[in-house]
């Protein structure tokens, strides 16, 4: 009896234990994750926006004011601005309209006795229509558009013509006006006179006035050449007017 009442309480307790089990909701175990590597897309390399004016490139610019060597002073700005566009590896690097500056580096008037009027400038600066501005040693290469002048050295020197002929004919004509003075005055012995005053007279003129001086008018061609290599920035050549232009 007693054994009887041992196996049914053992049946009660297993399944009392089999429905906790059965009411207790399991949690799903998630699978472990698996680590994946996919291939990273190549970054492409930057650009390089660097352009190079060679040393000796050769510029032409026309002149925007009057200079003189009657009047300009030593330190005097210059302004220029080229008239074509200067191209490397079909790209403008230099477009038309670009404005030089500049200084005179030296001035020299002619002499009463002797010495002609010189003119020597330098280029120092380079402004593109986006406002770039850029550093530069350039000076004169030629001056096609100065009349009675010419270059005197490498450093571009512009020196005026001589006015040996001038003097001459200030003398010839001056004696010419003497010996008809002298002659009206005193027959044959009169004109070798006044000649020969009117002569000294015109070396006189001649030795007290100044040569010409060196003048280049607004508009004169000038070509300038860059002595040194220049780097520039691409990318700030263009002005922001020009981009619309070219999107539209």
């Amino acid at each position: 009896m007693r054994t009887r009442a041992l196996s049914l309480c053992a049946l009660l307790l297993a399944g009392c234990a089999a429905a906790q089990t059965a009411a207790t909701p399991t949690t799903p175990v998630a699978p472990a994750a698996t680590e994946t590597t996919e291939p990273v897309a190549a970054q492409p390399a930057a650009r390089s926006t660097a352009l190079t004016i060679p040393a000796g490139t050769k510029v032409p610019l026309a002149l925007k004011q009057a200079i003189s060597t009657k009047t300009a002073k030593e330190g005097d700005p210059v302004y220029c601005e080229t008239t074509f566009p200067f191209v490397v590896n079909d790209r403008i690097v230099i477009p038309a309209g670009t404005y030089i500056q500049g200084k005179i580096s030296r001035i020299q008037r002619a002499g009463r006795v002797k010495g002609r009027a010189e003119l020597l400038m330098h280029f120092t600066s380079m402004i593109y229509p986006s406002g770039y501005t850029v550093m530069l040693p350039g000076s004169v290469e030629n001056m096609p558009g100065a009349d009675k002048t010419s270059m005197k050295d490498s450093e571009g020197t512009v020196r005026q013509d001589s006015d040996k002929g001038k003097d001459i004919g200030t003398v010839a004509s001056t004696a010419s006006t003497g010996a008809v003075i002298g002659g009206l005055g005193a027959g044959g012995k009169g004109l070798g006179i006044g000649a020969a005053a009117g002569g000294l007279a015109g070396l006189a003129i001649a030795m007290l006035s100044r040569g010409n001086d060196v003048r280049l008018e607004p508009g004169t061609s000038i070509e300038m050449i860059i002595q040194r290599e220049v780097t520039l920035d691409a990318s700030r050549i263009t002005s922001r007017r020009e981009v619309i232009v070219r999107n539209e």
